[in-house]
């Protein structure tokens, strides 16, 4: 049976190891070349950026490669954050974008994640299609046609030029201090530049990529060093980017971090106040604490739930005409700016938040109470699959039952990595860490 490439979020895996080798890229810009460039017409084109792991190179040559071979025309973009790529498809009449990034993994990953002509993701259909093309093969097109490769040196300018306009007129961040954490990422230089143009004292870290850093004891994934740089440099706050720059974790000037919850619990309420937020409706995952749903109802508004991702989030606001979106691990999606999660976008509008009110962060960053919850991490092997042995699904059924009233389980695999992940929310903090790591155990026994 043939292996499924796509993912919850593009194509990923371990870069030079099956789905990413240099061989699965050709033939993944083969096919998504044919795809949508279906008039067989020239003149069609594709832009490709990328975050600054090692083997993105590689992918990015094999990609060009495999896209010029059927026609089509690649503006390359070097390092520049996941949503650069969503909005400059849609700036530059791209019929297709691409970022070869695994956003918050380490280095030794990658991913190519596709955007269509509007600059959203892919459609499930179109991923599938995508998938059928890889498996039975696409003829080359004649010498006279193939497409050409042309590096855009002044994308990432571009786009902190965008980002600018999102920050509201005459204001400026003159007097704020901030840690900006680049994860030694994509947008290790867009996020500074950006900041300090608006007039912002920044303490770059996270800003020296060399291949193998990204993620490496910085980012939204490893808030430390960030949280220690904003106490010891009396900075009023901190920001702190994933590899590619989608995700966010913001850092009061205490030092202590505030979610995509709790960012998302900010937006909202402030976008309630200034009759912004369309539908007075917040979408996020079910992985979003109880204190967030909470928060919702004690103003009127709602909050609607969908499955992980931050792809089925998009899909929910749009097919509800909503502007705010997001997910506890950092994505934050305001439509009425990107059609995807954007960390900087997000760090701006906080900084917004406080031009605006006057507000510290710290007066900012913690909107409502949280419900204790717990999230534990379960690797499993190549053919394993857990979730379907009778004794762990007597274990989940076990948990569901002693929670029932009283709080909440969730069980899952990861879309992304070799994992279950093992959820669970309840006021009671010993009977929350008796329940996950019960479940825990029965998963780890399952899978020796």
């Amino acid at each position: 049976m043939t292996q499924k490439l796509f993912g919850t979020d593009g194509v990923r895996g371990l870069a030079n190891c099956w789905p990413m080798t240099a061989e699965m890229a050709l033939k993944l810009g083969a096919a998504a070349g044919r795809h949508f460039r279906r008039d067989g017409s020239n003149g069609h084109r594709v832009v490709i950026g990328k975050d600054t792991r090692l083997s993105g190179y590689m992918i990015e040559n094999a990609l060009t490669a495999g896209l010029t071979s059927t026609g089509m025309n690649v503006l390359l973009l070097g390092p520049v954050p996941t949503p650069a790529v969503g909005r400059m498809t849609h700036s530059m009449r791209a019929d297709l974008g691409i970022m070869i990034s695994a956003s918050h993994n380490p280095f030794h990953d990658n991913g190519i994640k596709f955007f269509g002509p509007d600059g959203f993701k892919l459609s499930d259909e179109d991923e599938a299609e995508i998938e059928r093309l890889v498996q039975v093969g696409v003829d080359p097109v004649q010498p006279q046609n193939i497409g050409r490769a042309k590096r855009i040196e002044e994308a990432r300018q571009r786009y902190t030029e965008y980002l600018k306009t999102t920050f509201p007129d005459q204001k400026r961040l003159n007097g704020i201090k901030v840690v900006i954490d680049c994860a030694n990422g994509a947008g290790y230089r867009v996020a500074p530049d950006t900041l300090w143009e608006l007039g912002a004292e920044i303490v770059p870290i996270g800003v020296t990529p060399d291949g193998t850093n990204i993620n490496k004891g910085c980012g939204s994934t490893d808030t430390a060093l960030a949280a220690k740089t904003v106490v010891e440099t009396g900075a009023d706050l901190g920001i702190c980017l994933d590899g590619d720059a989608d995700r966010i974790m913001i850092i009061d000037e205490t030092g202590r971090v505030a979610d995509g919850d709790q960012i998302m619990g900010l937006f909202a309420s402030h976008w309630a106040a200034q009759d912004r937020l369309k539908g007075g409706t917040l979408v996020a995952t079910v992985m979003s604490n109880l204190g967030l749903e909470r928060h919702m109802q004690r103003q009127g508004l709602e909050l609607l739930r969908t499955k992980v991702g931050d792809r089925h989030v998009v899909e929910a606001m749009r097919a509800g005409g909503f502007n705010l979106g997001g997910e506890q691990s950092g994505h934050i999606v305001m439509s009425d700016f990107a059609t995807t999660g954007d960390g900087l976008l997000a760090g701006l509008q906080f900084l917004a938040c406080m031009v605006e009110s006057g507000k510290r962060a710290s007066e900012l960053c913690q909107v409502f109470e949280t419900v204790p919850q717990l999230l534990k991490n379960v690797r499993y092997g190549a053919g394993q699959a857990p979730l379907n042995v009778d004794s762990v699904k007597a274990a989940i059924a076990d948990a569901e039952h002693v929670l029932s009233g009283k709080g909440r389980l969730l069980i899952r695999k990861s879309g992304t990595e070799p994992l279950i992940r093992v959820m669970a929310e309840c006021e009671d903090s010993a009977l929350l860490l008796q329940v996950v790591d019960g479940i825990v155990a029965e998963i780890q026994d399952a899978t020796r």
